[in-house]
């Protein structure tokens, strides 16, 4: 798998330096760094900047470019214990979702499920790990094809299963959060939000108020939502 850019190159350099296999550079990086890397007995190789390019698809990549291993998936049963997951429900924008994923690990979400992978291309998880900046190195991601069966198995454990919803589904339920040890955020794409299946699972249906203007997109909303939450202002 090829990475670029300078944080996220550092990030998996300083959590996960064996997973580097080799560094492109097209330009001169602080000597720190190539200290660094030579010292975790990475391979250097020079480009040029139009190799540079070709490797990065035409992405920025400010001159440090990597080869690394795949990333792989972790097993919804190995994530069921933990105390607060992010459930993706038919997202398929890689840069909304690596921008979550990285929100996620920033507010110390234990897992981040990714449900109907179905709509997503197969080189998904490389812009996914992009744009997380790294994040996705260090925090359990899932994929599964059925956000009801991951619902089910989710009540099975007695997660409190909270959504986001469109203001007209708010009403729904309107269980408290308040003592709540076990909670997972289901979050829907943007244009039709959560599917009706999902909303009649959840435990408690929350959205966010706005100001006559309806423009967060799903990053944001669900950066916002998980603070309310771990705040329990709702």
């Amino acid at each position: 798998m090829i990475i670029f850019g300078s944080q996220c190159f550092k990030y998996v350099l300083a959590n996960s330096p064996k997973q580097i296999q080799e560094v492109y550079l097209s330009k001169e990086i602080d000597e720190s760094l190539i200290k660094e890397i030579r010292k975790n007995y990475i391979k250097i190789i020079r480009v040029d900047n139009k190799k540079a390019q070709s490797l990065s698809r035409g992405g920025n990549h400010q001159g440090i470019i990597a080869k690394i291993d795949d990333i792989n998936t972790a097993d919804i049963k190995s994530v069921l214990g933990l105390d607060s997951i992010l459930v993706l429900c038919g997202l398929t924008d890689v840069g909304n979702i690596g921008s979550i994923v990285r929100t996620c690990r920033c507010l110390n979400i234990g897992a981040v499920i990714l449900c109907d992978r179905e709509y997503l291309k197969i080189n998904a998880i490389e812009g996914i790990f992009r744009a997380s900046s790294g994040a996705l190195l260090t925090l359990p991601f899932c994929t599964m094809e059925s956000s009801l069966e991951v619902a089910n198995q989710l009540k099975n454990q007695e997660f409190c299963l909270i959504g986001a919803g469109m203001q007209r589904d708010a009403w729904h339920v309107n269980k408290s959060l308040n003592n709540t040890k076990k909670w997972a955020l289901f979050i829907g794409r943007e244009d039709i939000g959560l599917k009706q299946k999902i909303l009649k699972k959840l435990d408690k249906i929350i959205h966010i108020e706005m100001n006559n203007f309806d423009s967060l997109n799903a990053s944001v909303a669900t950066g916002i939502l998980i603070d309310r939450i771990q705040q329990q202002r709702f």
